[in-house]
């Protein structure tokens, strides 16, 4: 077999992701295979270059891409003595003088987030971060005008098609102008790297139609995986061979509590079917797993063997009674069925002697008299005749509303499907991981099936103490929330052999920013072997390919016949 490089470079390249799933990206075309290797990155982050650099094999570079006004704007103020602008000579010194054959970017994509309100989006501060989409192409074009690369892949939020439009129609004309073809897409990163999340993005694919005649197509689609998948090959959190990412965040007991009785696979809406009087919780208790009740009022399986047998065996001592299956020598206190038929009457048939009552479906007169007094409509059902008496006391005139009361008057429509304290379950994939990641502000908790052990205590914590808790939820898991080093093992970017990793830093919301800003590993593997199978049949001369799967890259002859708008002429 002979070896073809594939070399490739990352713009805003930050913990390697990206890089390190494109490493290990294959194709073979005949007798040759490719050989993917990073030659490099630039990245304004010294900490997510310092994380690059150990994942990806090569060595990346600090450097600002703002021009003097897009960091004034964005920063409020002058830049430091000695900042310079970034220019596409830095770029070629960044690939240690190598040219490559694909270069991917992931632009900052804050400003494009449909988290961000219309308001801050159109700001200054942000619409100088989203200008950044376009240097960065720029810079990418002039550094190798001479000889440019086969493939640029511009990856961000979808919500840029709309947001970013008029960014994205220069990109266009740009790309155009250096002789590349390109087609605009959304994917699930989930689906083409069979990850344990849905994770929808947008990916500008563009090839320069001259280098690479073929077609390019699409990835193959994957099962997406339940977060369970991942979660089980990895210790449980706290287990100190994980290391610091891989512990449980302390929350407070109140926060516990919420996310105990939120529903697996729901969010905070759950707890609006609780019924809480004075802020005291009415149906449900919580109390301390430790050893004082010692089975008090246990009762024991019929076919389970009991304990020892002391001289004060009660009921109030332990488990001293027992689950008898055997019918009941006399039925007392039975209650026959509407539809069964009764045993001998004898002389003295009260409740108390045998199964002398019976189970009457039929309305009492206090229901005939008072019917649909204070009665509540289901939301889906249908209501009563509509009378002319107003008050709740003289009929239905109640409905169940599931809404949330409130909500939308207030302003708070992205709280209220921003799915806050959702739990995910075991067995679903928990939906794209962003950089902010946390209990309280989306579904980033999961019902943990496994048994935990905690500390028995005797008293219950503080409604504000801050601790590690370990409550049974009614579902009988664990509902807590996902360790920094389980959302990077959801994003594929660690392995379970990977136990003991420590990014860079010290600071878990820097590490769970720079985990969520990431590209998949996983699914960047799937795009690059697509994207090496194209370049290994272009270097052998070859310009079609019959593929089943979907074209990425229309061929130059339909391409150029689509009319891509051009911006005016200033």
């Amino acid at each position: 077999m002979i070896q073809q490089e594939i070399l490739h470079f990352h713009v805003c390249g930050g913990a390697g992701g990206g890089a390190k799933g494109f490493n290990r990206g294959q194709a073979r075309v005949g007798h040759v295979v490719a050989k993917p290797r990073c030659i490099g990155a630039v990245d304004v982050d010294a900490a997510g270059i310092a994380d690059f650099d150990r994942v990806s094999g090569s060595k990346g570079t600090v450097i600002d891409l703002f021009t003097r006004e897009q960091y004034v704007a964005f920063h409020e103020r002058q830049p430091p003595a000695g900042w310079r602008e970034a220019t596409p000579q830095d770029f070629q010194r960044a690939a240690h003088g190598e040219r490559p054959h694909v270069v991917f970017m992931s632009t900052p994509c804050k400003g494009f987030s449909g988290l961000l309100s219309d308001k801050l989006s159109t700001s200054a501060k942000y619409q100088a971060l989203n200008g950044l989409t376009l240097r960065a192409v720029w810079l990418t074009l002039e550094a190798w005008q001479d000889d440019p690369p086969e493939f640029i892949l511009f990856e961000n939020v979808p919500r840029i098609a709309t947001r970013g439009r008029w960014l994205l129609d220069q990109i266009g004309a740009l790309l155009s102008a250096y002789g590349y073809v390109f087609a605009e897409t959304t994917h699930d990163c989930g689906v083409l790297g069979g990850l344990a999340q849905s994770r929808k993005r947008f990916l500008l694919v563009a090839r320069h139609a001259q280098k690479v005649p073929p077609f390019l197509y699409e990835p193959e689609k994957k099962r997406l995986r339940g977060v369970g998948e991942v979660l089980d090959k990895l210790p449980l959190p706290g287990d100190p061979i994980a290391g610091p990412m891989h512990r449980v965040p302390s929350l407070q007991w109140k926060t516990w509590v919420r996310l105990a009785f939120v529903e697996a696979g729901s969010d905070w809406r759950s707890l609006n079917r609780l019924r809480v009087a004075d802020g005291i919780l009415q149906d449900f208790a919580i109390e301390p797993d430790a050893g004082w009740h010692r089975g008090v009022l246990g009762v024991r399986r019929w076919e389970e063997t009991v304990g020892t047998v002391t001289g004060r065996g009660s009921p109030t001592t332990g488990t001293f009674a027992v689950a008898d299956p055997r019918p009941a020598r006399n039925g007392a206190h039975g209650v026959i069925a509407w539809d069964e038929a009764s045993g001998a009457v004898q002389g003295e048939s009260l409740p108390s002697n045998g199964k002398f009552s019976v189970a009457d479906p039929r309305c009492t007169w206090a229901s005939t008299a008072h019917r649909n007094k204070l009665k509540v409509v289901e939301y889906e059902g249908p209501a009563g005749t509509v009378t002319g008496a107003d008050r709740v006391g003289s009929g239905a005139l109640c409905v169940a509303d599931p809404r949330p009361h409130g909500l939308n008057a207030e302003g708070r429509d992205v709280y209220r499907t921003g799915g806050h304290y959702g739990v995910t379950p075991w067995d679903e994939p928990a939906g794209a991981i962003p950089g902010f990641a946390k209990n309280n502000n989306g579904p980033w908790s999961v019902a943990d099936p496994r048994p935990a052990e905690g500390d028995e205590t005797e008293t219950l914590p503080k409604p504000d103490d801050r601790l590690v808790a370990v409550i049974r939820a009614l579902d009988g898991t664990w509902h807590r929330p996902f360790t920094t080093f389980e959302l990077g093992a959801i994003q594929s970017y660690f392995d379970p052999d990977d136990i003991g990793f420590v990014m860079a830093g010290s600071s878990d919301s820097a590490w769970r920013e720079r985990i969520g800003n990431m590209v998949p590993p996983d699914s960047a593997t799937a795009i690059m072997g697509v994207i090496a199978r194209t370049l290994l049949l272009a270097k052998a001369g070859e310009t079609f390919m019959l593929s089943s799967e979907p074209i990425w890259v229309q061929p130059v002859a339909i391409a150029l016949s689509i009319d891509i708008p051009m911006p005016a002429a200033e």
